[in-house]
């Protein structure tokens, strides 16, 4: 075949896949959505004799991470979030620092790597997708502040996340890391990324203010989303916190003048979000390095536990002290919080991103991504038992809190 029949067969595969996965999940209940399609995805790579294009990260960070975060931003009950603000605040911040760190201190430790690989691996999970987690809440009905504290984190931490795996391979790539280096790093890619964002939000305000059509609010916030991604990032700051701020910007402009709410342009980026989702988790599944994780399944299976066991420590410390600054949070709230922490497409991204610099340890892109495909086994198969276990089940949508 052709590169361009190779392509649409590719992308027919990939629809026919997201439409049978869909259709099995709704037999299928007690397994959230983009688990299944992870898990195709992993079987359709295993078929022999079926060539698939190579799948890039720079292919997952250009092409879909702009849009879903855009979307995620869109989508934010800005109310929510901000009574909110505490919990999300810490853990979207203090506590990527901390699971940074942990895992880095453990993986050092406890599987050998040298400090700097620890704390690169650490960075590269350090950032949550609410994903599997927020739709099986929704279904089953649960709180919507602990709706809004697993997607807040998730939103932030994505920028937070990339930010500081930016400053760590950019000081590993230098020849001398340094916490120095890594810090003024980080300093510049999030500065610059939310003055970007900003400014690229303000601007699409500006424009959708004097528009009155559905297909131009459209044409415009796709060019906000790509737009502020790719300024950002050809600055080598951070493209991530520039697409955060750029959508909290156009979506306080939608929560204030109510102008968004229930427009096409909602429903086209709730549609699109839908689309990127269904193959973005297809594609995590199809890139597996299956051959070079099985030859390290044990230390994948350690570096699993270890990035586990080190979201105890931001979840349940940083959610205690807000609860003592006032947020009541309960506490099955804090352990659903602990279990959601399911890393995705965006780690699978960063890890396949240093594969190729002989300045980093080549098992570390490897082990994170074993990490990514047992977390969403695990913890994303394990969803509903553990909803209903913490009987987050039964909470009614008028009593929701």
């Amino acid at each position: 075949m052709t590169t361009a029949q190779s392509f649409l067969f590719f992308l027919i595969l990939l629809g026919g896949a997201a439409t049978a996965v869909r259709l099995l999940s709704r037999t299928t209940a007690t397994v959230p959505y983009p688990v299944l399609l992870a898990v195709g995805g992993i079987v359709i790579g295993l078929i022999p004799g079926i060539r698939l294009p190579p799948i890039g990260p720079d292919l997952i960070l250009l092409a879909f991470v702009p849009g879903l975060v855009f979307e995620a931003a869109l989508a934010l009950d800005l109310e929510e979030i901000w009574r909110r603000v505490i919990p999300i605040g810490l853990l979207a911040t203090l506590g990527v620092l901390l699971t940074v760190v942990g895992i880095g201190a453990l993986a050092h430790f406890g599987l050998g790597l040298d400090w700097a690989s620890g704390v690169l691996l650490g960075s590269i999970v350090a950032a949550t997708d609410p994903i599997a987690v927020v739709s099986l809440l929704r279904q089953v009905r649960a709180p919507i502040g602990l709706d809004a504290i697993l997607e807040g984190e998730s939103l932030f931490n994505d920028g937070t996340g990339v930010a500081v795996f930016s400053a760590v391979l950019g000081t590993i790539l230098s020849g001398h890391p340094s916490f120095a280096d890594g810090a003024l790093r980080l300093v510049f890619v999030t500065g610059v990324g939310v003055a970007i964002g900003l400014g690229a939000g303000a601007l699409g305000v500006l424009l959708l203010r004097r528009v009155g059509e559905a297909e131009l609010e459209i044409l415009i916030t796709l060019v906000v989303a790509y737009g502020a991604y790719l300024a950002a990032d050809v600055v080598h700051a951070s493209g991530v916190v520039s697409v955060v701020a750029a959508g909290i910007v156009v979506a306080r402009y939608g929560s204030r003048t109510g102008r968004l709410k229930g427009t096409q342009l909602v429903g086209f980026w709730n549609l699109f979000a839908f689309i990127l989702n269904a193959i973005l988790f297809l594609v995590v599944g199809l890139a597996l390095p299956t051959t070079r994780l099985i030859s390290v399944a044990g230390l994948a299976l350690g570096a699993y536990l270890i990035m586990f066991a080190a979201r105890a420590l931001p979840v349940y410390a940083l959610l205690g002290l807000a609860d003592f600054r006032g947020s009541s949070i309960p506490w099955s709230w804090r352990h659903m919080t602990f279990w959601g922490g399911i890393r995705g497409a965006l780690s699978v991204a960063l890890a396949l991103s240093v594969a190729g610099y002989p300045q980093v340890n080549p098992l570390v892109s490897v082990l994170a991504y074993g990490m990514v495909v047992l977390s969403l086994l695990i913890q994303g198969g394990l969803l509903l038992p553990v909803a209903d276990l913490l009987h987050l089940r039964s909470v009614r949508p008028a009593e929701r809190q």
